[in-house]
C-alpha cells in the first residue's frame, strides 16, 4: 500500500507537469494509453482468457463514469493547489458509504453515518462556500470524488463475479476509445519533456492500481487506510518545492478531519466484515439448516 501510495503521488507531479502545456482530454488519453501498455503483461501472463467477459455493458458504463471522473481529478491537479485537489478526492469514501446503501442495500448503521457526516464538514472547511476562498474549481474536485464513488461500487459489483486483473486490463482498454475521443478536439503532439510526464503518468497510474488492489487481498482494510493517506503529505511537499506551493491551514484541517472519517469508516466496515466470517461458519452448523 505504500508503494501503491507513493505511485500515485508521483503520477499527480507528473499530470500537473504535463497540464502546463496539455489539455487535460489530452493528459487523460496518454496517461490510459500508456497505462495500457503497462497493464500489457497481464494479457501476456494469462493469456486471451483475461479478455473474456459477459459483463460488457457493466464494464462500459463504469468506464464511462470512470473518464469523466478522471477529467474531473485531472482538471483539479492541473488547476487547484495540489494538496487541496489531493485532500477532496480523499472524500471519496464518504460518497461509497452512500453508493453502497443506493445500489447494494448495504445496512449502515449510526456511527459510520455520523463519520460519514464529520467528513463532509472536513470537506465543507476545505471548499468553504460562500466566502473568498472558494472557487468552482473545488467542485469539480468534489465532482471528481462523487463519481469515483460509483465507479468504486460498481467496481465492487464486478468482482464478484471478475478476477482482479480482468478488471483492470479491460477497463483500461476502455479508457483509452473513450478518453481520446474528446482528446481529438484540442489535440496537440506534446513537445519535448512532456512526453516523459504523460508516460510517467501511465506508467505510475497502472502500477499504483496493481499494488492497491493486490494490498487490498493481502491486508486489512482499516490498517491499509492511514497509510494510504501518505500520499498527501508527499504531496504537498513535492508542490512545496516544485511549484512554491504553501498548504494553508484550512486544507490541513479538513483533510485531518476527512482522513479521521475515512479510517473510522475503514476500521468499521473490518470490523463488521470479521464478524460476518466468524458467525458464518456458527449459522452453517446449527442442525436443522
Amino acid at each position: 500500500m505504500l508503494g501503491s501510495t507513493a505511485f500515485f503521488a508521483f503520477m499527480v507531479i507528473a499530470i500537473r507537469l504535463a497540464s502546463e502545456t496539455l489539455h487535460t482530454f489530452e493528459i487523460a488519453f496518454f496517461r490510459n494509453f500508456f497505462g495500457l501498455v503497462a497493464a500489457l503483461p497481464l494479457l501476456l501472463h494469462h493469456g486471451p482468457g483475461l479478455l473474456r467477459t459477459q459483463q460488457l455493458p457493466r464494464y462500459f458504463i463504469r468506464c464511462l463514469i470512470g473518464v469523466v471522473s478522471m477529467f474531473c481529478g485531472f482538471w483539479a491537479i492541473g488547476h487547484l493547489p495540489l494538496a487541496q485537489a489531493v485532500s477532496l478526492s480523499y472524500s471519496t469514501p464518504l460518497f461509497v458509504t452512500i453508493a453502497a446503501v443506493i445500489w447494494l442495500g448495504e445496512q449502515v448503521r449510526m456511527r459510520r453515518w455520523a463519520a460519514v457526516i464529520v467528513g463532509f464538514i472536513g470537506v465543507l472547511v476545505i471548499v468553504r462556500p460562500g466566502t473568498a476562498g472558494f472557487t468552482m474549481g473545488s467542485l469539480v474536485a468534489v465532482s471528481a470524488a462523487v463519481l469515483s464513488g460509483i465507479v468504486a461500487i460498481q467496481i465492487k459489483q464486478l468482482s464478484r463475479t471478475e478476477p482482479a486483473d480482468r478488471i483492470v486490463i479491460l477497463t483500461t482498454l476502455f479508457w483509452v476509445p473513450l478518453s481520446l475521443l474528446p482528446a481529438v478536439a484540442v489535440w496537440e503532439w506534446p513537445q519535448g519533456i512532456t512526453w516523459l510526464w504523460v508516460v510517467a503518468a501511465g506508467v505510475l497510474g497502472t502500477g499504483g492500481h496493481m499494488l492497491w488492489t493486490r494490498a487490498l487481498k493481502l491486508g486489512d482494510v482499516s490498517a491499509l487506510t492511514p497509510i494510504s493517506f501518505m500520499q498527501l503529505p508527499i504531496v504537498a511537499t513535492l508542490g512545496f518545492f516544485l511549484f512554491g506551493e504553501a498548504v494553508d491551514r484550512w486544507t490541513v484541517t479538513g483533510a485531518g478531519i476527512i482522513f479521521a472519517a475515512n479510517a473510522y469508516i475503514a476500521h468499521r466496515e473490518a470490523q463488521l466484515a470479521r464478524r460476518a466470517a466468524t458467525q458464518a461458519p456458527v449459522e452453517a452448523a446449527k442442525p436443522g439448516e
